[in-house]
């Protein structure tokens, strides 16, 4: 059966500005799933989506878990056995907004306003996921509008709860896998590298995530009465805390290098070759000198080389106004970003030894994991690799490029682990897109070329020929 694309890019123009409102639609329900206050929220969002894809041609379902919904939707295609089965993730739950005195306009409340590149769209959850995700519903709805049905085999799977830790995906993943068995998955919670020039993202850094407490006097004490006499945890875990990095910025957890492989000459010279605006990356986040490991590059801190830092610190009194105390505790949250060969359970392990060594006299420590996923590899010698990439330059013009992210996208590897193929992380954000900060916008422009792109993608999918097979043993390290 054949599908030309050619009507499918006019359809997608015809409809952009109704693609744009059902985005808008989508994003003003609050559904921040790290906060059960917003739980009717996200099944609403989750139940907005299931009714979405019923109407256009798909078999859409709401799946309970432990936690938040997932949905499932499947869609035959053109009912040959020849085309691929892709199978395509995103997720609909969001970060909390806070904080929401410095948002320009309400998160919830999405508008489209003046920008470098034209118009954008402002919003929580803008590109984050929920843009991100239309842009491969909306490419599916104009093929279904136009052909009346889709080049390839679909299955598309939405989180709930990817913003706060995905706890019950794995487990979805093992008790589902018939249902979400595909060639391969396309992922689009990634970027481009630039405003004009598409990017497939083919290494992702791992994670592994503590809040770690201090616990000291058996109450909270008068800093009058005990101050100098006793220890303070507050100012013990900084002095600790302080010690991760030495002078060079090298991290100090034992055994955090011992994995680490130093970039080959091939892969170095690639990257030259993208020409990174150092000082345009700085500049997105108010700044102007480069920090972190000593003799690396930015591209290479961020990409290929592991970090450590301290998310969040508190202890004792943080009201307003002044209360003279000593808290009996004090705590942290701390993250590591990894690499590939990095084990996160190694490192979680180097990260208790390191505090172990520095316990303070008639202190103790408690330290809870708050997740862990191994860094990401994506094989780039793959036909599906190739489809994406000869997709992606036919929309924009241009050859698309491989590039690294410093992200962690934890489905990537539960899905070559747990159902065997490998993923395609095809994104559209930019950097300067404010992920999970006040004012989180989307280009409009990256919204319409994102499905245009995902139109073009499936048709060069519909002639690759298939071929499953188990991700290469250094997919996933």
């Amino acid at each position: 059966m054949s599908m030309p694309l050619a009507p499918v890019i006019e359809r997608i123009n015809a409809d952009l500005d109704h693609a744009v409102q059902r985005l808008f639609a989508l994003l003003r329900i609050p559904s921040i799933s790290t906060d059960s206050a917003y739980d009717n929220d996200v099944k609403r969002a989750a139940q907005m989506l299931v009714d979405d894809l019923a109407g256009i041609g798909f078999d859409a379902k709401l799946h309970e878990t432990t936690g938040h919904p997932m949905v499932i939707a499947q869609h035959a295609g053109p009912g040959s056995d020849d085309v691929p089965h892709v199978l395509y993730y995103g997720h609909y739950d969001v970060q909390p907004a806070d904080p929401l005195e410095q948002w320009d306009s309400p998160p919830f409340e999405p508008v489209l306003v003046d920008g470098e590149h034209g118009k954008r769209i402002l919003a929580r959850g803008a590109v984050d996921d929920k843009g991100q995700m239309m842009t491969f519903i909306e490419a599916f709805r104009a093929y279904q509008a136009v052909h009346g049905s889709l080049p390839i085999k679909v299955t598309i799977l939405l989180e709930g709860e990817e913003e706060s830790g995905s706890p019950s995906l794995d487990p979805f993943l093992e008790a589902n896998k018939e249902m979400l068995a595909a060639d391969v998955c396309v992922v689009c919670d990634t970027g481009m590298w630039d405003i004009n020039t598409p990017a497939v993202t083919y290494m992702l850094r791992g994670l592994m995530y503590v809040e770690v407490t201090l616990r000291g006097p058996s109450h909270d004490l008068h800093s009058g009465m005990y101050g100098g006499a006793v220890v303070n945890p507050i100012n013990e875990l900084t002095r600790i805390l302080g010690q991760l990095h030495d002078e060079r910025g090298v991290v100090q957890i034992p055994g955090f290098y011992d994995d680490v492989r130093e970039l080959d000459e091939a892969e170095a010279r690639q990257w030259e070759q993208l020409g990174f605006d150092e000082s345009a990356f700085l500049e997105s986040a108010g700044l102007k000198t480069p920090f972190g490991e000593a003799n690396r590059t930015t591209l290479q801190r961020t990409w290929s080389r592991p970090s450590c830092d301290i998310n969040g610190i508190f202890g004792g009194y943080t009201g307003k106004g002044a209360k003279t105390v000593i808290g009996a505790e004090a705590s942290a949250k701390v993250s590591c970003r990894l690499v590939p060969d990095q084990q996160p359970q190694k490192i979680y392990d180097g990260l208790k030894q390191f505090l172990d060594e520095r316990t303070p006299p008639d202190c103790r420590w408690e330290v809870v994991s708050h997740g862990m996923s191994p860094a990401i590899r994506v094989p780039t010698d793959s036909p599906y690799l190739r489809a994406a990439m000869t997709g992606l330059a036919e929309t924009y013009g241009k050859q698309a490029v491989l590039i690294g992210c410093g992200g962690s996208i934890p489905v990537v590897g539960s899905i070559q682990r747990i159902l065997g193929f490998d993923s395609l992380l095809v994104g559209f954000g930019l950097d300067d897109d404010r992920l999970h900060s006040p004012n989180e916008k989307f280009e409009l422009r990256c919204f319409e070329m994102g499905i245009k792109s995902h139109a073009a993608i499936m048709s060069q999918l519909a002639g690759v020929s298939r071929q499953r097979t188990a991700p290469t043993e250094a997919a996933v390290r």
